[in-house]
C-alpha cells in the first residue's frame, strides 16, 4: 500500500500550514490567515478521506471574547458553553482568550481599549462580543471607545444582520409566521452618519449651530454592494436584493448608492433588483416581510430598520448579528444592549448571543456546525420557552444554555 504516499506528503504539508503557530503575542494564529484570511473548506467528505490514509488534520480557531457590561457576561457564558458542545460533536477546536474591556475597566482605570488591543485582535480569527454600555458611564462613551472602534480600525465594514422568526416564538404581526419573516439586512458600517464628520458652533447660545455629516465614499458604497449582491447569489433564496435609501431627500448620498447599486448589478444578470424608500421599508416589514430577501442599506438606515426586524422575529433576545470584514477579523454579537436591571439574575435571554456563536462558525466556514446550533435553537423554541422576554421563559438563563448545548451535542434530541 505505497500509492497514497504522496497524498500523506500533501496532506501533512496542509497540516503544517494550517496549523497554530507562535505570534508575537503569544497566541495561536496561522501563517496564512495572517495575511489573507484563507478560509480551506474542510467537509466532512474530506476528513473521511484524511481518516482513511490515517493521517489527522485538525481545524482550529482562535478566538478573542469580549463579555463586556451588564448581562453580556451571562450570555457570553452560555454561548460558550454551546461552542463546546458544537466543536466537540463536529470535530473542531475552539480557543478562547478572555479580554476585560467595558465599563468596570474604564471606570477603574479611565481607559476603554487600550492601542495594545487592536493589534492583539488582528491576532484571532474572530471576535465574540457580549454587551457594551454601563449606568455608571456616560452613554456614547464606552460606545465610541470600544464598540465603533473596533469596527472602525478592524475595518469591519458590512454589518450582517438576519432576521428570521423561529417556530413557538410570538409575533406581534397579524397572521405572519415563520414562514414569512426570513431575510437579511447588509448595512454599511464604517461611513455615513457614523463616522463622526461634523462640529457644532457658538455651543450653549441662542445661535448655536450644529452639523453632523453622512460621509459616503465610492470605494465604502461599492464593497458592501458587491457583497450585498455575493451574498444574495451565495443565499439562493429568492435571490433578490432591495436597495434601502432616500433618494428623493438626500439627493447627494443616495445619488451615489444608486448608481453604484444598478452599475454593479450589469455583473449579476442572475438576480433580481429593486429599490424602496426607507419610510416605505418599514412599512412593508409591517405588512409584508415576505416580499424581502436581502436588503443592502448605508449605516443609519439599516440601524433603523434592523432594530424592528428584530421586533418581528420575536425581539431583541434573540437578534444576533455580525461586524464583517470579509479580508479580516470579524465580530459577533447579540444586538440586544446590555440590560444592567438583569444582571445577575440569571433570567435573561440567551438565544441571541448563541445565535450570535453560530453565525461566527458559519463566517469560519463551519457551515455543518452552525446549521446545528440553529436547529438547536429552534427545538428550544418550539418544545420549551413560553416567552423570549427576560424572566418569561419558564427556564433560567444557564438552563436556556444547557437546552441548546444538550440538542447540540445530541444528548437531547
Amino acid at each position: 500500500m505505497t500509492f497514497y504516499k504522496p497524498y500523506i506528503f500533501i496532506l501533512n504539508l496542509l497540516k503544517l500550514l494550517l496549523s497554530p503557530v507562535p505570534s508575537s503575542s503569544g497566541l495561536g494564529r496561522s501563517p496564512l490567515k495572517a495575511k489573507t484570511r484563507v478560509r480551506v473548506p474542510l467537509g466532512p467528505p474530506f476528513f473521511s478521506i484524511i481518516r482513511i490514509l490515517g493521517v489527522e488534520l485538525s481545524r482550529s480557531y482562535n478566538i478573542a471574547v469580549i463579555p463586556g457590561d451588564g448581562t453580556g457576561p451571562e450570555v457570553v457564558a452560555e454561548g460558550v458553553k454551546v461552542l463546546d458542545a458544537v466543536s466537540g460533536r463536529y470535530g473542531f477546536k475552539l480557543n478562547t482568550t478572555f479580554f476585560d474591556f467595558g465599563g468596570d475597566r474604564y471606570l477603574r482605570t479611565g481607559e476603554t481599549l487600550p492601542d495594545s488591543a487592536l493589534e492583539e485582535l488582528k491576532g484571532f480569527d474572530a471576535i465574540y462580543l457580549g454587551a457594551i454600555g454601563h449606568p455608571d458611564v456616560k452613554p456614547g462613551i464606552l460606545e465610541k471607545g470600544i464598540l465603533l472602534r473596533i469596527r472602525f480600525e478592524l475595518d469591519q465594514y458590512i454589518n450582517l444582520r438576519p432576521v428570521k422568526l423561529y417556530p413557538g416564538v410570538d409575533c406581534p404581526l397579524k397572521d405572519k409566521g415563520p414562514e414569512d419573516i426570513d431575510f437579511v439586512v447588509v448595512r454599511e458600517n464604517t461611513e455615513g452618519l457614523y463616522a463622526g464628520a461634523g462640529g457644532v458652533l457658538r455651543k450653549g447660545t441662542p445661535d448655536e449651530i450644529a452639523v453632523q455629516e453622512s460621509i459616503n465614499t465610492r470605494k465604502g458604497v461599492e464593497r458592501c454592494i458587491r457583497f450585498a449582491f455575493e451574498f444574495t447569489k451565495k443565499r439562493n433564496k429568492d435571490r433578490k436584493l432591495t436597495l434601502c435609501g432616500k433618494t428623493n431627500v438626500l439627493t447627494f448620498a443616495f445619488d451615489l448608492w444608486e448608481r453604484t447599486f444598478y452599475e454593479v448589478a450589469k455583473e449579476y444578470p442572475d438576480i433580481k433588483t429593486d429599490y424602496a424608500h426607507v419610510d416605505a421599508i418599514t412599512m412593508w416589514f409591517v405588512k409584508n416581510p415576505e416580499w424581502f430577501d436581502v436588503i443592502v442599506t448605508d449605516n443609519m438606515f439599516g440601524d433603523i430598520i434592523t432594530d424592528l426586524g428584530a421586533m418581528i422575529q420575536g425581539g431583541m433576545g434573540i437578534a444576533a448579528g455580525g461586524n464583517i470584514n470579509p479580508n479580516g477579523v470579524s465580530m459577533f454579537e447579540p444586538i440586544g444592549g446590555s440590560a444592567p436591571k438583569y444582571k445577575g439574575k440569571n433570567m435573561i435571554n440567551p438565544l441571541a448571543a448563541i445565535s450570535a456563536a453560530g453565525l461566527m462558525l458559519e463566517h469560519l466556514g463551519e457551515e455543518e456546525a452552525a446549521k446545528g446550533i440553529e436547529e438547536a435553537i429552534i427545538k428550544v423554541t418550539s418544545r420549551h420557552l413560553k416567552s423570549l422576554a427576560a424572566g418569561q421563559m419558564g427556564y433560567t438563563t444557564s438552563e436556556v444554555g444547557d437546552l441548546v448545548a444538550g440538542y447540540v451535542s445530541g444528548s437531547d434530541q
